[in-house]
């Protein structure tokens, strides 16, 4: 008896096995088929509490990285969808993250460095024809900003162009192609510009010190109570631990000098001459680890993401060369990478892990 059930169970294994292959093209497709229909259908925007939200649609610098694309961060302000800066590869991670690029409402740009802007054509032209946006995205920033918007509706004139006669007002209308700059001054020292106060939102820019870069400008985002403040590229700055002051997240870019000094050397030791002019020029415009963390210790921050890391964190066990003893000045701390994510909730006074990373 016992012989006969294991070669009735060998058979039906065997004859799923068959049905298996002689059908894995149709199972495939089936599979395949609900596969697409949840990406589509899915937007981690309806799925958010009411708060404020951030997510890293790129952690790094200019270096190519693994996990740290280049500098980009999602803002989610109740159903208000932000992002500030547009670095390499940033627009599709927001698409792995699950948000609609249809839905952004407006882009911040901190500075006008490449890795911080060389994704804003790519974005909206995605969020143009993704979402059949009848306006321009909305492109912030100091004074320049709309000589940089100008350049990449000209660059990308032909393809609304093209976009346009393929799919029609449907998908690509005219009157929604390409960027649309809102121009501010660079606040003095001590002082923000408003961008927006609509209601529960506020959307402040202070300025930072990243000369010879300027203007150079961070963002303070406060909706319900809850804040948070993103520093661009800068050096410590009095400045940001001001307008930082009790924030439930810093957001704060850091470059290890540690690490950065060991590239110098190493580029020195093969008599490359650009590279080692490069690792000694980049050190006197950003912050290190522990600037970032004295900044947040002193300012009271309720949490310190850094991003914008530089060099890459490619070695198990660099991060901790990367903050070089910067945990023992403020240990509420994160060092970001792609995909991570922290909420807020309206009426609380959490900051949450939502997301380790893609």
């Amino acid at each position: 008896m016992a012989k006969n059930k294991i070669l009735i169970i060998a058979a039906t294994f065997a004859v799923v096995c068959i049905v298996i292959v002689t059908q894995r093209t149709t199972i495939l497709s089936a599979v395949l088929q609900k596969g697409m229909e949840r990406q589509f259908a899915a937007n981690t925007l309806n799925e958010l509490t009411d708060g404020l939200h951030l997510a890293l649609c790129g952690a790094g610098g200019p270096m190519p990285a693994p996990k740290a694309s280049g500098p980009c961060i999602v803002v989610v302000a109740g159903k208000k969808l932000f992002i500030v800066d547009t670095g390499t590869d940033g627009p599709r991670n927001i698409l792995r993250m699950g948000y609609q690029l249809g839905d952004i409402d407006a882009v911040f740009l901190t500075h006008f460095h490449s890795d911080h802007i060389d994704g804003l054509g790519e974005l909206g032209t995605l969020r143009w024809a993704a979402g059949a946006n009848t306006n321009p995205l909305p492109v912030y920033g100091p004074e320049g900003v709309s000589q940089v918007v100008n350049g990449f509706n000209q660059s990308y004139g032909s393809d609304f162009v093209y976009r346009h006669e393929h799919h029609g007002d449907a998908v690509a209308p005219k009157s929604g192609a390409g960027l649309s700059p809102k121009e501010f001054v660079q606040p003095p020292l001590g002082e923000l510009s408003t961008l927006i106060n609509d209601g529960d939102l506020r959307v402040d820019a202070l300025r930072v010190n990243h000369y010879p870069v300027n203007p150079a400008v961070g963002y303070r985002f406060s909706y319900k109570g809850r804040s948070l403040l993103i520093s661009g590229d800068t050096v410590k700055s009095k400045n940001i631990e001001q307008f930082a002051k009790d924030v439930d997240l810093l957001v704060h870019e850091a470059l290890a000098p540690n690490l950065v000094g060991m590239m110098n050397t190493a580029a020195k030791n093969i008599n490359n001459p650009i590279l080692e002019r490069i690792t000694h020029d980049i050190l006197d415009y950003h912050a290190s680890p522990s600037d970032a963390a004295e900044t947040a210790r002193d300012a009271n921050v309720g949490h310190l993401l850094y991003y914008h890391i530089v060099p890459p964190l490619i070695v198990p066990g660099q991060s901790q060369l990367f903050l070089d003893g910067a945990e023992k000045i403020f240990n509420s701390y994160t060092i970001g990478v792609d995909g991570m994510s922290f909420s807020m909730p309206a009426g609380s006074t959490e900051v949450i892990k939502t997301s380790s990373g893609l």
